[in-house]
């Protein structure tokens, strides 16, 4: 079930020293040596602890598949399109809440914390995300009849499709793939601190989630990289583990268990005492600047 992913590995280095190459030629800063670095070894942490994350997520997935409430039959060609649908559907609202639940964040950020964007950081990936329960999203697919096996190679599909549209490279592709398939326009707003790209474009291999949802956002200037506050560092701990830190720091001084609950499952950058904002925060605090600006002009 892995072995998807193995396997892709040198496809991987080859187009990621290709795309080094052609930025190079075109004189472009897509590329900066501490940063890719830094992401390699978020990815190769990955790997090695996703050993032993695997088999916590297998064993689980294999655990629930016991009570499934059908068995689906894998020789049929539309199970399989049925399970494609299924896995990008879980993927959109794993990846969404990731965004907006502090304790999912806390694993996330990693793959946000490059200020670059290219090929090297789709290999920044989190060390946590299945040890903290991020397969849970996907739990309800061998509960309802697919086996465990092919629920984790089709997650392995989704990521292998994601890694390609982690570039600059390619601007924008012809108007149906645009529609429907995520694409490295959509990504690269996803990636974006702008505050107008902030939480958007969630899709795994499907862009429509969210046209359906209400969290899509065409590109338009350029985004900006990275978080809305950044790290500064290389230290592949310090990348894995900081908003954990961050995260526990702020439980254990909250005044109240309501205040730690919601640091803990709340949105990102929500605080009890206004100190940081949410997205939603930010975004209010904005329009009611436009509208004071609009009420004096007029």
């Amino acid at each position: 079930m892995d072995d998807v992913i193995h396997y892709a590995i040198p496809a991987f280095v080859i187009l990621l020293l290709a795309e080094v190459m052609v930025t190079a030629i075109q004189q472009k800063d897509y590329y900066a040596t501490r940063d890719t670095l830094s992401s390699l070894s978020m990815g190769i942490g990955n790997v090695i602890i996703g050993l032993v994350g695997k088999l916590l997520v297998f064993g689980a997935y294999s655990l629930v598949y016991e009570y499934r409430f059908l068995t689906i039959d894998l020789t049929r060609w539309w199970a399989w399109v049925i399970l494609f649908f299924a896995d990008d559907f879980s993927y959109y609202w794993f990846h969404r809440i990731s965004h907006s639940s502090r304790y999912f964040w806390a694993s996330h950020v990693v793959h946000h914390s490059s200020q670059k964007y290219n090929l090297g950081t789709a290999l920044r990936q989190t060390w946590t995300g299945n040890l903290s329960g991020a397969f849970l999203f996907w739990i309800w697919l061998p509960l309802l009849g697919f086996h465990p096996a092919a629920v984790m190679t089709m997650q392995a599909v989704s990521l292998l499709y994601q890694f390609w549209i982690h570039t600059e490279l390619i601007h924008r592709l012809p108007g149906w793939i645009e529609a429907i398939f995520n694409t490295p326009s959509h990504h690269r707003v996803h990636h974006g601190s702008n505050l107008k790209y902030l939480d958007k474009n969630h899709g795994g291999v499907l862009i429509i989630w969210d046209r359906l949802f209400g969290t899509f956002q065409p590109e338009q200037e350029r985004p900006s990289y990275g978080l809305t506050k950044n790290i500064e560092t290389h230290n592949p701990v310090r990348i894995a583990f900081h908003e954990w830190v961050d995260l526990g720091r702020d439980v254990f001084r909250a005044g109240s268990i309501q205040h730690a609950v919601r640091y803990l499952f709340g949105p990102p950058g929500w605080s009890h005492d206004g100190s940081r904002k949410t997205t939603r925060q930010l975004r209010e605090t904005v329009s009611k600047q436009a509208k004071v600006v609009k009420t004096l002009n007029d």
